[in-house]
């Protein structure tokens, strides 16, 4: 099946099933990485950092700021440069200015789409339904930017945009595609970061979408208890936080929890009903009557009625295609079913942005997510033009904007990927009194589903003041930041969260 299941890491379609090499066959891989190393050694170096300066007129003044593309190197134990990680900046002049760095997820994902999409200052349009991979990529003054309170830094790594390693594969895999090693190569790069421009001094804050969710909560403890540098903010996006809450499913009703309030929000936004309120009524049925009826199980023959006939009306779905699973809806299963009428199929990342289904008669989705299939083009396009033409950082390399290769070679049987980043969360908040988190998702969402984060979050302590950890939804999926009013509000509440420092 194409795209996620709840909250998990992004993956491609159709997946390879791991077999047993053969001695040959892992003598050819041995031969194929020397030969990568060799091509490594040979790459041209990167150019040096290179500045333009720039504005854009928000909320009708002009905002100056000067952007920069650069390099930051990455060492090995033994202080051997093994990466080179590509970095974005936009800095404005002026005192006491914060600083916000910036990562996406995947793993494999560039920093491109909050940079292009949700916070830079300038904007391609992408994600929404309608939107076509051939549309031109323009750039225009974003809205909902937030450089108008806080630097920003977007960090590419290794794999992603023009950042590489310089080692074998087999050491890169290592080095950089398993979870420990990459949180603490990119805490490193914050702290490089902030020493190669003097801000060490300045406030800081972090951003993370979906898989940079997970990132979020792990680096800024780690740069509080290693590194020495405290974070006095941040912002989950979509974040991949919690990823073993829909586990056991045949006898926990946790996933059938996280997935049935995106799809009822779905089904609201279609009929122009999608609010604060209908959804409050939505969540509170969810964690209330529906979790008791489905733990009831066959103790109470009425449980399985009651629940069909109550999703039926919250979805919109078929009655007997909710029937015939009991209420209890699988994400490739309702995104096969809710257009199929129309010849359609609906993304993970926000079930009414779709794209007509190419095998349509197939057992199972053979194609890729929709949403993904339609984002690459313009944002890659966008992002080169930009940094190559625009800011003149000058290089023929390839700008991986959402590799497959480091998806399909990360480590996923890592304990600290299984535990999550929830325990780093609790202990970087209870370390710092001051330190704020704000989580934001899009009810649409079902790669990272919004109750997730609902539901981990109230079983936190309360250390303090209680909003200091506090979870918003807006209208939108995933990416629920292409939708200008969700963009906007975000924009409102990640501000309002930066004046309280």
């Amino acid at each position: 099946m194409a795209g996620l299941l709840i909250c998990s890491l992004w993956a491609p379609a159709q997946q390879p099933r791991p077999v047993t090499a053969t001695a040959a066959a892992q003598a050819k891989e041995k031969e194929k990485d020397k030969g990568k190393e060799q091509e490594q050694e040979k790459a041209p170096p990167l150019p040096p950092d290179a500045h333009i300066e720039q504005s854009i007129v928000l909320n009708g003044k002009p905002l100056s700021y000067t952007v920069t593309v650069g390099t930051l190197p990455v060492y090995d134990k033994d202080s051997r440069k093994s990466g080179e990680v590509v970095y974005t900046s936009y800095v404005v002049n002026g005192p006491d200015r914060p600083v916000t760095f910036a990562l996406n997820g995947g793993p494999g994902a560039s920093s491109v789409f909050l940079n292009f999409g949700a916070i830079g200052p300038k904007h391609v349009a992408f994600g929404v339904e309608g939107d076509s991979p051939s549309d031109p990529a323009t750039l225009r003054d974003n809205p909902g930017t937030w450089l108008d309170f806080t630097d920003l830094v977007f960090i590419d790594p290794i794999g992603t945009g023009f950042s590489r390693s310089l080692v074998s594969p087999e050491e890169t895999k290592k080095q950089f595609y398993s979870t420990d090693p990459d949180i603490h190569y990119l805490s490193r790069i914050i702290y490089d970061w902030l020493v190669k421009n003097g801000r060490m001094d300045s406030r800081k804050y972090f951003v993370g979408e979906s898989y940079g969710g997970y990132r979020g909560p792990r680096i800024t403890h780690y740069l509080q208890t290693q590194l020495g540098v405290a974070m006095s903010g941040v912002v989950l996006v979509s974040p991949y936080l919690n990823p073993t809450l829909g586990d056991n499913h045949d006898v926990s009703p946790m996933e059938w929890l996280l997935t049935l309030p995106p799809i009822t929000a779905a089904n609201l936004e279609r009929q122009h009903k999608l609010t604060p309120e209908a959804m409050q009524k939505v969540i509170a049925y969810t964690r209330g009557e529906y979790a008791t009826d489905l733990l009831k199980g066959r103790s109470d023959p009425e449980a399985t009625a009651r629940i069909v006939k109550r999703v039926t009306e919250m979805t919109g779905l078929n009655e007997e295609f909710v029937r015939r699973s009991g209420g209890r809806l699988e994400i490739g299963a309702y995104l096969r079913e809710v257009f199929r009428e129309r010849g359609k199929i609906g993304s993970v990342y926000d079930s009414n942005v779709t794209s007509w289904d190419p095998f349509p008669f197939a057992p199972e989705q053979q194609s890729n997510d929709p949403l993904l299939e339609s984002v690459i083009a313009p944002t890659t396009t966008a992002m080169v033009d930009f940094v190559t033409r625009v800011v003149g950082w000058k290089t023929d390399a390839r700008y991986n904007t959402l590799s497959y290769e480091v998806n399909s070679q990360w480590d996923r049987d890592s304990h600290a990927l299984r535990v999550g980043a929830v325990p780093d969360l609790r202990e970087a908040v209870a370390a710092d009194p001051k330190l704020r988190v704000l989580i934001a998702h899009g009810w649409n969402d079902l790669s990272c589903p919004f109750m997730g984060s609902v539901l981990t979050v109230d079983e936190m302590p309360v250390m303090g003041d209680p909003t200091r950890v506090a979870v918003h939804e807006y209208p939108g999926g995933h990416m629920f930041y292409t939708r200008r009013d969700s963009q906007a509000a975000l924009r409102s509440d990640v501000r309002a969260m930066f004046a309280k420092h």
